[in-house]
């Protein structure tokens, strides 16, 4: 992504607000409303996890070690993180496990079964965020 040419949305001020707040952010919403393209030009590295170079490589990496692909400059996004839904439970594990802010962010077009693992036991760290396409 060129951040060059992102023009600013709304949502902006809401994403950097989460990520100062939070460990992980999650965006949600339909397919080609602009989560992924906003998601970018908030993170410092990304892993598309339905990119379909090398026969899917990243989303066989991410079945094979959902850990695997955390690793990266945060916020990390993971785009299409629901097409392998134990990437969930390692991003939350991690935000606990480093206790930082601003860790990751997912996008995704579907929410996981299990709500209450939304957020950790001991404190918040998650935030999900509905984004919708413009009216």
């Amino acid at each position: 992504m060129d951040k060059q040419n992102y023009k600013p949305r709304v949502i902006d001020a809401k994403v950097k607000e989460y990520l100062s707040a939070f460990g992980a952010v999650c965006i949600e919403g339909p397919k080609w409303c602009g989560k992924t393209w906003t998601s970018s030009y908030h993170s410092k590295s990304e892993i598309y996890i339905g990119d379909p170079a090398n026969n899917f490589q990243n989303r066989q990496l991410a079945e094979l070690s959902p850990a695997l692909v955390l690793d990266g400059e945060t916020p990390r996004l993971i785009d299409e993180w629901q097409e392998v839904p134990p990437i969930w439970d390692a991003v939350r594990y991690k935000v606990d496990q480093v206790a930082e802010k601003g860790q990751f962010i997912l996008t995704g077009s579907a929410t996981p079964n299990h709500k209450g693992i939304l957020h950790s036991e001991q404190t918040p760290c998650w935030s999900r965020y509905p984004r919708h396409p413009r009216p």
